[in-house]
């Protein structure tokens, strides 16, 4: 019977994890993301979305409740975030969740 040896494997799984941590990039995009949608009106305007692709700024604006101003100003935030992404149609611009692991995290949670 071989003795295993418990703390060398630690060791290993704490070297493991901290160059894991070094990928800082990742870390500071999912952080931001977060921040992105701890807003209650991005929250609310991404939930829209997920559950209903191609949504105009007015439509978003009358259904939050808030002035148009408002909704592009969340929906440039989205965009810079990489959580929402627009589509032209003629003179008309919608718009939707961009498909990514984040994305689906947010869908997840409005199911």
């Amino acid at each position: 019977m071989q003795k295993r040896n418990i703390y060398g494997e630690r060791s290993r799984i704490t070297k493991q994890i901290k160059k894991e941590l070094k990928d800082k990039k990742a870390l500071v995009q999912c952080a931001e993301n977060f921040n992105v949608i701890g807003d209650f009106t991005r929250l609310k305007v991404c939930y829209l979305l997920c559950h209903h692709k191609g949504l105009s700024v007015g439509e978003i604006a009358d259904v939050v409740g808030i002035s148009i101003s408002a909704v592009s100003h969340t929906l440039k935030k989205l965009q810079e975030a990489k959580i929402a992404e627009s589509y032209r149609v003629h003179r008309n611009v919608y718009y939707q969740l961009k498909k990514s692991p984040f994305t689906n995290i947010i869908k997840s949670q409005f199911k």
